[in-house]
């Protein structure tokens, strides 16, 4: 599996950590930056870059997701889902991150650095990269109805009016 990774300063110490761990089980890992700390670095370049990686390598037929990390991992999420294509899932423990698979078939995750143990970050990441997305028929047409808005503004009818 390739995963793509992006960060701010925040998550710089466990982007490095947790590219050695991926490689180190197998993974092939892509750095979108940064490579070096500035307290005061621009993340959504980051994050974009990241996603707009996983969108291309899918659409090549690349089996790959993406991580991106931030202070609490908000801007960094919406950055990502700002790609078309993106469904990033902001992860806070084992059930979002099993649940963000296998009800959206979320292609990135995003983490805040700075509200979990390097430890817990693995555990997240790792069953991310596990679930499959099972293909549920309600969970298909919803994320058709998510790509059909995103793609041309279509919506299902209000039913209120």
């Amino acid at each position: 599996m390739r995963i793509h990774i992006a960060t701010d300063h925040a998550g710089l110490e466990f982007s490095t950590q947790l590219q050695e761990h991926l490689r180190g089980a197998g993974h092939d890992v892509v750095d979108h930056g940064p490579i070096e700390y500035d307290a005061v670095d621009d993340y959504p370049s980051f994050c974009i870059r990241a996603a707009q990686a996983v969108v291309a390598d899918q659409a090549a037929g690349v089996e790959a997701l993406g991580v991106v990390f931030g202070g609490s991992g908000n801007g960094e999420q919406i950055a990502a889902n700002k790609v078309a294509g993106i469904r990033a899932a902001l992860v806070w423990n084992l059930s979002t991150a099993e649940l963000a698979r296998e009800h959206n078939d979320a292609n990135v995750i995003s983490i805040g650095a700075r509200q979990h143990s390097f430890d817990e970050v693995v555990s997240f990441i790792e069953r991310f990269i596990a679930t499959p997305f099972p293909g549920d028929e309600r969970h298909v047409r919803r994320i058709g109805q998510i790509a059909d808005f995103e793609n041309d503004g279509t919506l299902l009818p209000d039913p209120r009016a």
